[in-house]
């Protein structure tokens, strides 16, 4: 089977780009390994523990696709506010909507409701060749084309690949990509919890001396907001000992170490546990083949951007694509696949680096480094300007917006 373009990955990410190129006219081709099909939906289903902080930026793509309506259609969680406080010192940060005249800083969605709006979008429409429970083994470059070859034998062939396949990305590796990584020596937990007073439709998070703990709020009817989505960055150790807790014991731990800010945990659903670990490609391009969101880049879940710069990655390489075909331009032209490596890879560098000194600020045990933090929280509280700042940049409101992202 030949295409003009495989996107390999149908995840929230792959999804994404496979939608903003579905009116171009290119036979665009979309793999995954799962079924790809949206799951059935009731508003009393239990949380699922992954969860997004979408900002306005991903929130406008994703109503431009045509997936945000499915999205609101089950549940999504806006917060209006956020607080930040050093829970070894007295720095504290407050952010608010109304501070930038907007309504909310962002909504937390569950990931698998992400990823349904979008395979019914997909699913929608004509445009896309979707190719389920397809699973790729390798990966091959002939003259100007790639084959892929799947694990039931099949043969694919473009001559653009898009690896939208995550962290672990098998077109990275098979296409022998180089990455710059390291293991931050953290896991991270995370689990949908009740607490005993209601979340304020605010983003919670404490520095704690084994790792940031955040509460995100969730919303569901009938609950009166006092769920939330919990993400717990801690050193191997207390992972392991918090993860082998009876659920009593651990929501009395969860609670302490949050300083009851939301008065007891009631109830946790299932924990996952998960290695947290840096990764960035050394070059988003190659003749013939682009990486985008995690395949890319993975950081620090410390501010939830990971997905919101995976979407800017989608949008920015589809408007790229888009020119070119306009201009008639060879879209594996490493002259034109390079532009969007050109946007992204400056944007995504500079929030990898904010987020990776962000977390060794506050992970560092060292007296004067304390202190340090304790002093900027404070000034920054006190500089509405840097705040706002701050702000926008995790929103999506400034730098180099891709059309779909733009107010």
């Amino acid at each position: 089977m030949k295409a003009d373009l495989i996107i390999v990955g149908a995840g929230m990410v792959g999804s994404a780009l496979a939608l903003a190129l579905q009116d171009s006219g290119l036979r665009v081709l979309l793999l995954d390994g799962a079924s790809l099909q949206p799951q059935a939906f009731s508003e009393q289903d239990p949380f699922e523990p992954r969860v997004s902080a979408l900002s306005a930026a991903s929130q406008r793509i994703l109503e431009r696709l045509g997936a945000w309506d499915g999205i609101a259609a089950r549940r999504k969680s806006p917060y209006t506010d956020m607080h930040v406080w050093d829970g070894t010192g007295t720095g504290e940060i407050h952010f608010a909507a109304t501070s930038l005249h907007t309504e909310v800083l962002g909504h937390i969605v569950e990931n698998r409701i992400v990823q349904d709006a979008l395979l019914e979008c997909l699913h929608a429409g004509a445009q896309v060749e979707l190719q389920a429970e397809a699973r790729l083994e390798g990966l091959r470059r002939e003259g100007s084309r790639w084959t892929l070859t799947l694990a039931d034998g099949r043969q694919l062939q473009a001559p653009l690949v898009v690896a939208a396949d995550g962290g672990q990305s098998a077109v990275r590796r098979l296409a022998g990509c180089e990455t710059r990584e390291w293991d931050y020596l953290h896991h991270a937990i995370v689990t949908s919890v009740r607490c005993a007073e209601p979340h304020l439709r605010t983003a919670w998070q404490r520095f704690t001396e084994d790792g940031p703990l955040a509460f995100l709020p969730l919303r569901r009817a009938g609950d009166q907001d006092h769920w939330c989505s919990i993400v717990w960055s801690c050193t191997p150790a207390v992972a392991e000992r918090m993860m082998a807790l009876e659920t009593a014991a651990f929501t009395d731990a969860l609670a302490k170490a949050f300083e009851y800010r939301l008065g007891a945990v009631l109830e946790a659903d299932a924990r996952l546990c998960l290695p947290l670990r840096q990764r960035h490609a050394k070059r988003y391009v190659q003749p013939g083949l682009a990486l985008i969101g995690d395949a890319a880049h993975t950081i620090h879940p410390l501010a939830g951007q990971g997905v919101n710069l995976g979407f800017l990655d989608a949008a920015v390489l589809a408007e790229v694509l888009l020119q070119a075909a306009g201009r008639g331009e060879e879209l594996a032209d490493p002259r034109v696949l390079s532009r969007y490596e050109r946007r992204r890879m400056p944007q995504n560098l500079t929030m990898m680096a904010a987020m990776e000194g962000f977390e060794r600020l506050f992970d560092a045990d060292n007296l004067s480094l304390r202190l340090l933090r304790n002093i900027g929280l404070r000034q920054v509280e006190a500089l509405p300007a840097a705040k706002a700042l701050f702000m926008r940049q995790a929103l999506g409101t400034s730098g180099d917006l891709p059309v779909l992202a733009k107010p």
